[in-house]
């Protein structure tokens, strides 16, 4: 039942994000700082950007910071931009805020709108002072009704926060609307399910803070935002005469064809991203496959039939020659749900338990220094966290390298 869970997901309409950028915003170097309040420190979205970006960028040498704060504001975190970004090091920072600004909405005036419009004025003029970069993003959407939302109070406050960011110079990502497009699919996906027990949800309880899935939503619409492309790599073979038609973000070398089975290596630039067994059911919400993560193959001229995939030795299901023709996504495509896809796959798994090892570690430093104690042996314990981070980040880089795999396509047998 799960052979063909990923090949199959049903396809969806690739999420339009405005973008003013010829690349992905993150450079060669940077080091980032994710800036925010208790959604950004919950460090949900946060690692999924980070785990994003050192798979599909492995060239580029980037670093992360988070310096989110529970309850914070646009204006309460300028006493703190020294210590969390500019002292760390920070080139470029994404911020946002939005929330806590109007106290949940009980605050919604005059009053508190300035208060947030000047805190991002503020941030803007302090990070050109420190030569950092700052990309303003609006706050995550509330599980407030999505039309009603869209007219709000929140959602004004943001459009006038990003205007202002662009007329002083600063780069935005417009996360409200991109999240709520994926807030209507999961409402309409709940209407059809009587069991409330059985609804997905964006949100926690409190309407506020974000669930697993929209951490997803949220990193999903920063990433677009920051300028991701859609296509990691494509390739077209010709199975007929063993020649390589095209290909962009990959090299295809040692094209071995006969009838009935195509042989060829392939060498990219960048890898697709994945999140886990069975994390591909979110995709039906939140379209990773088509957005940004597109590992594509298509082969022309095969003889009719159904054909096994293979990379690496491991397999990622059968595809008709018809698909091929056509053109498929291989980024998630798995023979077992249970299990990882391609090679690519494995690495992507490994590389999610390396940023999950590094944040452990940055929370048993982070809370050794907000609540010291006068234990000689924690001390001596934490000093040689740095040390480690280095290594991992060493290691994360290692793990998302693109290597050479060998693909192999071959016809299945008919079972008559």
């Amino acid at each position: 039942m799960m052979r063909h869970l990923s090949l199959r997901i049903v396809s969806l309409l690739v999420l339009v994000t405005p973008l003013a950028r010829a690349d992905y915003a993150f450079r060669d170097g940077d080091r980032v700082a994710f800036l925010g309040d208790s959604i950004t420190a919950a460090r949900g979205y946060t690692k999924i950007i980070e785990h994003y970006t050192l798979m599909r960028f492995p060239d580029r040498k980037i670093t992360f910071v988070n310096a989110g704060v529970g309850g914070d504001t646009a204006s309460g975190c300028l006493k703190r931009l020294d210590r969390d970004v500019f002292d760390r090091g920070a080139t470029v920072v994404t911020v946002a805020f939005g929330i806590n600004d109007i106290g949940w909405g009980t605050k919604a005036d005059d009053e508190h709108r300035k208060a947030y419009l000047d805190g991002i004025r503020t941030i803007i003029a302090r990070c050109k002072e420190h030569h950092v970069r700052p990309i303003i993003c609006s706050a995550a959407i509330t599980a407030e009704d999505p039309d009603t939302a869209e007219k709000g109070y929140l959602q004004g406050m943001m459009d006038e926060g990003l205007e202002l960011a662009r007329s002083l110079g600063a780069e935005t990502v417009d996360v409200q609307r991109t999240m709520r497009e994926i807030q209507r699919r999961v409402l309409n996906t709940n209407a059809s399910k009587a069991n409330a027990e059985e609804h997905d949800h964006l949100h926690i309880k409190d309407g506020i803070h974000l669930a697993e899935l929209g951490d997803l939503a949220m990193a999903y619409s920063i990433i677009k935002g920051l300028g991701a492309p859609e296509e990691v790599s494509t390739a077209t073979i010709d199975a007929d005469t063993g020649k390589i038609v095209s290909s962009s973000g990959c090299k295809i070398s040692e094209v071995a064809h006969q009838p009935g089975e195509l042989e060829f290596t392939r060498l990219d630039e960048g890898l697709p991203v994945n999140f886990g067994p069975l994390s591909q059911l979110k995709y039906q919400w939140v379209p990773i496959p088509d957005g940004i993560n597109g590992y594509r193959l298509k082969i022309a001229n095969l003889a009719a039939g159904k054909y096994e995939i293979k990379a690496g030795g491991r397999p990622l299901g059968t595809a008709s020659a018809q698909d091929l023709a056509a053109g498929i996504n291989l980024s998630s495509m798995t023979g077992n749900g249970w299990e990882p896809g391609g090679p690519w796959d494995v690495q992507s798994n490994v590389e999610m338990q390396l940023v999950e090892a590094r944040d452990r570690l940055f929370m048993a430093q982070h809370t050794e220094e907000q609540y010291p104690m006068e234990q000689p042996n924690l001390s001596e314990a934490t000093k040689h966290i740095g040390a480690l981070e280095k290594q991992l980040i060493e290691n994360q880089r290692e793990v998302a390298k693109p290597r050479p795999y060998h693909f192999v396509i071959s016809k299945v047998a008919d079972d008559s």
